[in-house]
């Protein structure tokens, strides 16, 4: 009997001894992510999320920090590239004869491109339209076709558009196509083989190396970018990705979107903002691009342009957030109106302030969101803000059947912004963004005349109250608390 009782006392210290070996493992693990954590210096709401988050998953929380947390990624090496380069002819300080407002300066100050113009800026409306301008102007290159995207699906319209810049490669123009490794995961070695034999170039923006040791995964990193550049003359960006979930003539509810088409100076903008974007992900040296093809010697000059257009980059390789900084500033300039139309609205701090405030101001303040988006946890991360956006005065609406993908905002009468961006904390520091800021009152004036129609469409949210503690607020209220991780 004294034995068996020494056995289970043996027994009871060696679980004694394993939990305590357990408790202090945890808790070294604990600071350790805790430091790592506070390190990244992001708002104090993210960095208490992540950490009181991961700490309910131990060991298995830092694996997934790892994969998933904010990174920041250096890319001084570029900027030096396109100064050795003489890319900086192309990203000068704001001329005097430029319109330099405060936007402006904000704009040059926080991505290093100055205030541009254009001499066209045409809103394109939904994926057919799109789609069709797009083919046409490939079909029409001389020199090269640079295109950089989220999405490309290898179904109807991504043979259409792969078939085109086959045929313009093989006639010797240069193809260069950077896709995003997760958005375009569709994408096999099969689809791009013919672009490949016809001499096109073809580049993988942060690929998958989960099984590749002691290389940073960057999942949570992604070019959320929709860029094609033709002739270094024409210029395609906005929301529209290509798939056949953004034709409408082929899918009744394709998504609804918005892209634009310019020409002029500024597309000596978007061209750089490729070529950073090109030589980060492929990793050649600058000499491989030819300046006298990328900005042609007869491009129209700042002078030439009527439309006050600019460039607006962010990305974790910055921490000025530009999109989210113009953004708040530009409601804080308004005396009359700010209209927003975004598919994911998870706001921070200080735009929610923004936007409250205007309100609160007597300002026209609107919000055009999807009904339900394709992320059931961001619709109701979204809906977790109506009740003090409403108190405030801000009118909300809601779009459907079909899913809103439009990103659009406009100030007054004479500013507008419009690219890739949501108005979510993943776009503002996670993805790499591009979006245009036009300050002009016509094209101002023809953005506000979609958008009415939008609004007229869409259905108005009016009382919150009485909606249903488990279906609506709590989960809601679930959804809130965890945005900042979004």
């Amino acid at each position: 009997m004294l034995a068996l009782f020494d056995s289970v006392r043996h027994w009871l210290d060696g679980i004694a001894h394993l939990g305590t070996i357990l408790a202090v493992a945890y808790l070294l693990y604990l600071l350790a992510l805790t430091g790592w954590i506070m390190l990244q210096k992001r708002e104090p709401v993210a960095t208490l999320s992540w950490i009181l988050s991961l700490a309910l998953l131990p060991y298995l929380g830092l694996f997934i920090y790892y994969l998933l947390g904010p990174q920041k990624v250096k890319r001084q090496r570029l900027r030096r590239g396109r100064a050795r380069s003489g890319m900086e002819h192309y990203s000068d300080v704001c001329p005097p004869d430029a319109d330099c407002t405060e936007l402006a300066k904000i704009a040059q100050a926080t991505t290093g491109l100055a205030p541009s113009t254009a001499t066209e800026v045409t809103w394109l409306v939904d994926g057919a339209a799109t789609y069709t301008a797009l083919l046409e102007a490939v079909a029409q290159a001389q020199d090269h076709v640079h295109l950089e995207y989220y999405i490309f699906n290898p179904d109807h319209a991504g043979t259409a558009l792969r078939d085109a810049l086959v045929e313009r490669a093989s006639a010797g123009v240069q193809v260069r196509l950077l896709l995003d490794a997760v958005g375009s995961s569709a994408v096999r070695q099969r689809f791009l083989q013919p672009l490949l034999n016809a001499g096109a170039e073809v580049i993988w923006f942060h690929p998958r190396q989960l099984l590749k040791p002691f290389k940073r995964p960057w999942l949570n990193l992604r070019t959320h970018r929709k860029l094609v550049i033709v002739d270094g003359r024409l210029a395609f960006t906005g929301g529209i990705n290509i798939t056949d979930d953004e034709d409408e003539s082929r899918n009744p509810d394709a998504y609804r979107d918005l892209h634009m088409r310019l020409r002029g100076h500024v597309v000596r903008s978007l061209q750089l903002v490729f070529a950073e974007d090109w030589l980060y992900a492929s990793g050649q040296d600058h000499s491989r691009f030819d300046i006298a093809r990328l900005w042609p010697s007869d491009m129209p000059l700042r002078g030439d342009g009527a439309i006050n257009a600019q460039v607006l980059v962010s990305g974790p390789d910055s921490g000025w957030e530009t999109i989210h900084r113009l953004h708040v500033a530009a409601i804080q300039e308004a005396r009359e109106r700010v209209w927003l139309v975004t598919p994911y609205f998870v706001p921070g701090e200080a735009a929610r302030m923004a936007l409250t405030s205007a309100a609160l101001g007597g300002l026209d303040v609107r919000l055009l969101v999807p009904k339900m988006s394709d992320s059931w946890f961001v619709t109701q991360a979204a809906r977790s803000y109506f009740d003090e956006l409403l108190h405030a005065g801000v009118k909300i609406y809601e779009y459907g059947p079909r899913m809103l993908h439009t990103k659009a905002f406009i100030a007054d009468d004479d500013v507008c912004i419009v690219g890739s961006a949501n108005f979510d904390h993943r776009s503002f520091r996670l993805n790499f963004e591009l979006s245009m800021m036009i300050s002009d009152r016509g094209r101002v004036a023809e953005l506000s005349t979609l958008l009415q129609s939008e609004f007229e469409r869409a259905t108005r949210v009016h009382d919150q109250a009485g909606r249903s503690l488990w279906l609506h607020r709590l989960p809601e209220a679930f959804a809130r608390l965890a945005s900042p991780l979004l």
